[in-house]
């Protein structure tokens, strides 16, 4: 991963906090829009993660694809990028 370690590690650390303190929620019978508020909280964690890990890809994938100027592997890091953009918008 070409990513800010930290960063990511740090995001995805404090997500699995959020799911955790969410199932405590659950656990308790906490209302409902108090959990929705948790777990949308998580999910933005989770999406500043991928998008930092996003930005490595392409920040070093892609441009080194780009730097050996192979046309396969420029397209395969570029289509993997928008594979993952795609997936990201369902």
């Amino acid at each position: 991963m070409k990513a800010d370690h930290k960063k990511v590690a740090r995001l995805v650390a404090n997500a699995r906090g959020q799911l955790d303190a969410v199932m405590r929620m659950i656990e308790d019978d906490r209302y409902c829009i108090d959990i929705s508020t948790q777990l949308l909280a998580a999910q933005s964690l989770i999406r500043k993660a991928n998008r930092e890990v996003l930005k490595g890809h392409t920040a070093c994938c892609v441009r080194e694809a780009m730097e050996k100027g192979d046309p396969d592997e420029i397209e395969t890091k570029i289509s993997e990028l928008i594979d993952c953009l795609d997936k990201m918008t369902r």
